[in-house]
């Protein structure tokens, strides 16, 4: 004599929270697909409030453009502001301008000077892009995003969890004080050493950005 069969009965959350796994599963492969035959590239991060206007804008489309000429790509987050500007330079000159793409509440719309895109709905797998499709990251004016982006590049480099690559900081002006701040404070209360802070450089103009960018291959 059998007994009844029962249905299984899935607990909804449970059942939500596995699906979620599919869907950053479906993330990976996507950006892994996508990005896999792309050239060298520097990722762009930076404010996506700016504008057109502004001297800065100006200045991180020249240093796309110069990237792209000499055959490296450009990775930005793929929205307006200063990643509109470094996708607008890479475009400008033919190269390869890749747009990793996340919606938020603001600032969703994608540039129209991206060739390679990708869509994202997980902040880490995105910067998971960032980090392994690129040897040098130029680290604009910018918000808590901009600041995020800097910093986990900072602590995977301390903590040898990827290898050593240019974290360049541009305008002296606007990172100067981070960096007087992390001396005064962090180094001197021993949280971080000198050298650590050496994993971040300062530059003012498109031409000492190429420079770094040029020499880190030969020493590598």
């Amino acid at each position: 004599m059998f007994k009844d069969c029962v249905p299984y009965k899935v607990d909804n959350q449970i059942n939500q929270e596995s699906w979620r796994v599919f869907r950053i599963m479906g993330e990976l492969i996507d950006g892994f697909d996508t990005l896999n035959d792309i050239p060298p590239c520097v990722s762009i991060f930076g404010s996506a409030r700016t504008k057109p206007e502004d001297k800065l804008y100006q200045e991180t489309e020249m240093i796309a453009q110069k990237i792209c000429e000499e055959g490296f790509g450009v990775i930005t987050g793929g929205g307006p502001g200063f990643m509109e500007a470094g996708n607008k330079g890479a475009h400008n000159v033919n190269g390869t301008s890749v747009g990793l793409h996340i919606e938020l509440p603001h600032e969703q719309n994608s540039n129209p000077y991206i060739t390679t895109r990708c869509a994202f709905r997980y902040f880490f797998v995105r910067k998971l892009m960032f980090v392994k499709y690129a040897f040098a990251y130029v680290v604009m004016p910018g918000g808590f995003g901009t600041l995020d982006e800097l910093f986990e590049a900072a602590v995977l480099v301390q903590t040898h969890k990827i290898g050593k690559f240019p974290i360049i900081l541009y305008d002296s002006k606007f990172w100067g004080g981070l960096i007087d701040w992390i001396r005064a404070e962090m180094v001197h209360r021993g949280y971080i050493t000198e050298n650590e802070i050496n994993l971040l450089t300062i530059c003012d103009t498109p031409d000492e950005v190429l420079k770094i960018i040029k020499e880190f291959p030969k020493k590598q």
